[in-house]
């Protein structure tokens, strides 16, 4: 049984640590995003350090079809926000490419949230910030993040929680359903997160949690993406010099 109460009051202490060593009038600056991680990260921050130290961005590239969710999120929790439309920027950085250098179908799916990353610490510097991260285990676990996007932040609330576990907290945070339930779509490629990976979040956090899974396919891919994405979770490789 996964004890939502306990890990909540936990990673909800552990925030408040957090900043107590890294920032004490620092505000939490949270990507939102309208799905269920930044909704319970926000939440999450909300309840360590007070709605008046947790700063929502909203980060569209051109026309975001569920905005919607986003503002919704910010209006319940009652927090500031701001909103910076990164699709200049992302039609810039394309535009400024040499002539001779296509850009692969990879930079261009990765290049928005890379983006939104510097906008987001753009915001945090600017409004004395720390910036969460939004990743869960899940989709840690295989690669589904962009190293120096959304992979990027200050501190992590829920990079050791399922999504099944995100998902219970943000129920017990009182989080609107429709938030916490919504279909995961990358908002990059048009296809919802488990039509990319092959495999369902359920099916992926049974594995995580207990190590089965029947479909030897499924399990096989699985394990290739954690095989080649672990270098996204880990620091950089330094050279250190016998001096």
């Amino acid at each position: 049984m996964f004890e939502a109460k306990r890990i909540k009051d936990e990673c909800v202490a552990w925030i408040r640590q957090f900043f107590a060593e890294n920032g004490p009038d620092c505000n939490a600056v949270v990507g939102i995003s309208g799905g269920k991680d930044s909704s319970v990260v926000a939440a999450l921050c909300v309840e360590a350090l007070g709605r008046d130290r947790v700063i929502g961005v909203l980060m569209p590239c051109g026309e975001q079809a569920d905005i919607d969710c986003s503002q919704k999120l910010v209006d319940h929790l009652g927090i500031r926000h701001y909103t910076v439309n990164v699709q200049a920027a992302v039609e810039g950085l394309k535009a400024a490419m040499p002539a001779d250098l296509p850009l692969s179908a990879q930079s261009i799916t990765n290049l928005p949230p890379r983006i939104r990353m510097s906008a987001l610490y753009a915001v945090s510097q600017s409004c004395n910030g720390r910036v969460a991260n939004t990743c869960n285990l899940s989709e840690d676990w295989v690669g589904y993040s962009t190293r120096y996007g959304d992979a990027a932040g200050d501190f992590s609330p829920l990079s050791r929680l399922t999504v099944a576990e995100v998902k219970e907290i943000g129920h017990l945070l009182g989080l609107p359903y429709d938030l916490v339930e919504k279909t995961p779509i990358d908002g990059l490629c048009g296809k919802t997160d488990e039509e990319n990976l092959g495999f369902t979040y359920a099916e992926l956090d049974r594995y995580i949690r207990t190590g089965v899974m029947e479909d030897e396919a499924k399990k096989a891919r699985i394990d290739r993406l954690h095989r080649i994405n672990q270098f996204k979770l880990e620091l950089m490789p330094v050279f250190e010099p016998k001096l």
